[in-house]
């Protein structure tokens, strides 16, 4: 599923305790600036990389908790968003040096619910000794190795790594898996449009490709205007449509209504988004008043076409279905979202195909703690064009007493 599905993880430490030095020999290569001078690493520095004996990462280098100054205080806040994004964090201490630099990180990692392991760095200056072995413990380390990067085998640390990282952060689970069978033939209607990238497809199209391949099915793919041709020529059923959400009217008009049919987006939200909330949170767009602001979260920057999708197509079929003056703001990529989350009655969520689950469930949470309804782009659309009910179907069952439970 490429980078968004790959494991992110973040060293955190004080300046000159080593961390560039440990991504380095965990990589066998020198991919970071390593410097006797503290503070050679002033921003959060992404590396992709093989871990041998674990596998593909994504590791974070962080500037130094302790950093001073006004620019100082500036990367200390770059570093501590950056937990927001990683499944796993590494604590470099040196010294035996549990000061409140590492209380307020082990406090940060507990807040974002990601687990972390100690480094004792430097054990050729200083030995780890038992006390602090067990404060870290208590602070919620899963593990505290003593290492030094001039002859320490990295083996314990990545064997304390596999067992730290949530399974969730490495594992694949399938887009489709438990949508579709061996043999089944699935539609994907896919429009060549003003935001479709030059001579390729959009990730989510792909990745729908990619996974329909791998559980043995059959993938056909068509432009909008070729479905009905296509159905009544072949006679073929398929056994899933799957459609871009921009022209849902035009599929749910072209697909027989005894074949399940949803959307990318929607795909997505079941993947790895908050489905459960948005579920709950797709109906409040009926109860938005006059002035009331709605916040379009996308995960990804990009150039941004004169009919997008987040930042013109929604807002107009939103307004136009409710017929209320609203607000619309939108944010990209991981910004910082400026506004009070209270101030919004709702947030839409794009399908989060560039992102982790992690970084897309930390993103949506400071609305829930506020109980912001939230939805997803493809819900939404479905909701306002009438044909909600069947977009979801494929990943809920319908109770008696008129609720639903997702798949």
């Amino acid at each position: 599923m490429g980078r968004e599905r790959t494991p992110h993880i973040g060293l955190f430490g004080r300046r000159n305790n080593g961390k560039s030095s440990i991504i380095n020999r965990l990589a066998n290569q020198d991919i970071a600036i390593v410097s006797d001078y503290a503070g050679t690493t002033t921003d959060p520095v992404k590396k992709s990389f093989e871990i041998t004996g674990f596998g593909p990462v994504i590791l974070i280098d962080t500037a130094g908790i302790d950093d001073v100054g006004e620019l100082g205080e500036k990367r200390i806040k770059k570093t501590l968003n950056t937990i927001k994004l990683v499944d796993l964090a590494i604590l470099v201490i040196v010294d035996n040096n549990w000061g409140k630099e590492e209380k307020a990180l082990a406090q940060k990692f507990k807040e974002q619910d990601t687990p972390f392991i100690v480094i004792h760095n430097k054990t050729d200056v200083a030995h780890l000794n038992s006390e602090i072995t067990k404060i870290c413990s208590q602070a919620g380390s899963s593990a505290v190795l003593p290492y030094n990067c001039i002859d320490g085998d990295t083996e314990a640390i990545i064997l304390a790594i596999r067992k730290a990282i949530p399974e969730s952060a490495y594992t694949t689970p399938s887009l489709v898996g438990d949508l579709i069978k061996y043999g089944d033939i699935v539609l994907l209607i896919t429009p060549i449009d003003i935001e479709a990238p030059e001579g390729r497809l959009i990730l989510p199209q792909i990745q729908a490709i990619r996974d329909i391949l791998d559980n043995d099915a059959i993938c056909i793919v068509l432009k909008e205007r070729e479905v009905d041709a296509f159905l009544k020529k072949t006679q073929i059923k398929p056994a899933l449509a799957i459609t871009d959400s921009q022209i849902f009217l035009k599929a749910d008009a072209s697909i027989p209504k005894d074949i399940p049919l949803t959307s990318f987006s929607i795909l997505l939200a079941h993947f790895k988004g908050d489905f459960e909330n948005y579920l709950k949170g797709t109906a409040h767009i009926d109860k938005l008043k006059d002035g009331d602001r709605v916040l379009m979260l996308e995960s990804c920057s990009h150039h941004v076409a004169c009919d997008d999708i987040g930042r013109v197509k929604i807002p107009r079929w939103i307004a136009t279905y409710t017929g209320r003056k609203l607000a619309f703001d939108v944010v990209a990529g991981l910004d910082k979202i400026e506004r009070p989350i209270d101030d919004y009655a709702l947030v839409i969520q794009c399908g989060g195909c560039m992102i982790t689950r992690k970084q897309l469930f930390n993103r949506l949470a400071p609305a829930k703690a506020k109980q912001v309804a939230i939805t997803n782009y493809g819900m939404a659309i479905a909701y306002v064009q009438g044909i909600y009910s069947r977009a979801i179907k494929p990943f809920v069952i319908e109770q008696s007493t008129n609720s639903l439970d997702y798949l």
